[in-house]
């Protein structure tokens, strides 16, 4: 590979010179500058990014932590993420916990020695130890989809208690009584959220929650399907299902079938997030949608503005769900 040195000897310059044409640090006649671009054409030379960057103090580059990437919903959050970083000048570094804290401290341990300029974050758990990390190394940081308690960080959330309280009011105005919760791991904040939705919209419609209706499943489908094949075989039976997540709500249409059980005749299903699935399940899913563009775009642009200004006080941005109704919900008979 050609050098800074190589290209200054064949154009007939200074170093001093092709590092100005370089990085438009000082005026070159324009005859001069040509001299300096045909020579590190000629000679294949290209600027080392790497280094320019560390000079400038930025590298335009951002790092994306999720809890699992093969999770729909983060997928789509996370194209949001990128689709905005690229039409601002960055790229994007993704890494992916498993919902895993060690792994998590290694990812965040590697970006800021990678020197990011920031990173946008998915809590594995409830524990505050990567943001902490990050914000003691001053590294602009933006959370989604978590909040946890007595952290000062710019996060951007959905509603989640409003979306439970949506999601099982929408059952109950159908005429459910006996409505089964599928909820996710209890370290996760957004699960917790939402099942105090789903406890409000019982209370306000003059019902305990019965709490061997609130099954834990882990976000995934197999726990869907697994749990709902015990829900099925309860006595009495309950009429629906609230699953805190879609995998969970595809889990349990899955298994309604294998038992024989219509939906939405026998068992109405709700599910949570949107996804682009949801639209082709059999029936088509109702679900609570989360506005997953809109947080990747908050979260990028909180996170833009907190690189330029670093000691502003925190933003909590908290955005509306929206209940979706489908064909897997309608009225008890």
């Amino acid at each position: 590979m050609a050098t800074i040195r190589e290209v200054a000897e064949s154009a007939g310059v200074s170093y001093a010179t092709v590092s100005h044409v370089i990085n438009n640090t000082r005026l070159v006649s324009p005859e001069t500058r040509q001299r300096v671009l045909a020579a590190m054409e000629s000679l294949n030379y290209r600027p080392n990014a790497l280094a320019r960057s560390l000079r400038q103090g930025k590298t335009n580059t951002l790092g994306l932590v999720l809890p699992d990437s093969a999770n729909p919903f983060f997928a789509e959050v996370s194209r949001s993420i990128e689709d905005e970083a690229f039409k601002k000048g960055y790229s994007v570094f993704l890494c992916n916990t498993e919902l895993d804290t060690q792994r998590e401290l290694f990812y965040v341990d590697v970006l800021s020695k990678k020197q990011v300029d920031g990173i946008i974050f998915v809590a594995a758990g409830d524990q505050p130890d990567s943001l902490d990390y990050l914000r003691h190394r001053n590294m602009p940081v933006v959370m989604i989809d978590r909040d946890l308690p007595n952290v000062e960080v710019d996060v951007v959330l959905t509603d989640h208690r409003l979306g439970g309280f949506l999601a099982t009011r929408h059952l109950l105005e159908l005429g459910h009584t006996r409505i089964a919760c599928i909820a996710g791991p209890s370290s996760i904040t957004p699960s917790a959220e939402r099942i105090i939705g789903y406890r409000r919209a019982l209370e306000e419609a003059g019902l305990a929650a019965d709490e061997t209706l609130i099954l834990r499943g882990d976000y995934h489908a197999q726990s869907g399907m697994e749990i709902t094949h015990a829900i099925l075989k309860m006595d009495p039976r309950p009429t629906a299902i609230f699953a805190l997540n879609d995998l969970m709500a595809l889990g349990a249409l899955r298994a309604a079938a294998e038992e024989g059980c219509s939906v939405p005749g026998d068992l109405a299903v709700v599910g949570y997030d949107d996804l682009e699935l949801a639209h082709f399940t059999n029936p088509p899913l109702t679900t609570i949608a989360q506005p997953k563009k809109e947080i990747g775009a908050q979260a990028l642009n909180l996170l833009v503005d907190r690189m330029a200004l670093k000691n502003r006080p925190p933003s909590r941005l908290v955005l509306p769900p929206e209940l979706i109704v489908r064909r897997s919900t309608q009225p008890l008979l």
